[in-house]
């Protein structure tokens, strides 16, 4: 009986073992969208479909291993609540511009075109309540500033 039971619980810890394996070697499987919209300081409206990124294991996964991010995608990492954050691109293998927002749906700070594979650290420059992760370039691209607003359910301001 005992002998039976260490090999239930090896088996266990194998299992377990080999799913941390897996979540360091590949990326995590889609996770839920929802809608988010940039508001530019010309009074653009710019819409994505963003996945959101709300347990610690898929903060810590991210878009780690994704090929690209669509031009419409994202991901958004809520904290739940306002704080100093710092993002690396350990294991992300395409560019990505991140955008640092407060609880009120501002853009505090934005680093664009990250170093894929990169351990450098990205800090928020001051406490923030979500990232934004976009496709490298969209920032450039769509005129993205500090200061312009992001509308989202989690900011209390959902388009």
């Amino acid at each position: 009986m005992i002998r039976r039971h260490l090999l239930v619980v090896l088996s266990g810890a194998t299992l377990a073992l080999a799913l941390l394996a897996r979540a360091q070697t590949g990326p995590q499987p889609e996770l839920p969208g929802e809608k988010l919209v940039i508001v530019t300081h010309d009074g653009q409206r710019h819409e994505f479909n963003v996945e959101m990124a709300l347990t610690g294991q898929q903060q810590t996964t991210g878009l780690m291993f994704r090929p690209s991010v669509p031009d419409d995608g994202g991901m958004l990492f809520d904290w739940g609540k306002e704080r100093d954050i710092q993002m690396w691109m350990k294991n992300t293998i395409s560019s990505l511009d991140m955008l640092f927002i407060n609880a009120d749906g501002t853009i505090r700070a934005i680093a664009e075109h990250t170093v894929p594979q990169s351990l450098a650290t990205i800090p928020s420059n001051g406490p923030v309540r979500a990232t934004l992760e976009l496709a490298a370039g969209t920032a450039e691209r769509l005129d993205i500033r500090v200061g312009d607003k992001v509308l989202q359910r989690i900011f209390g301001n959902a388009p």
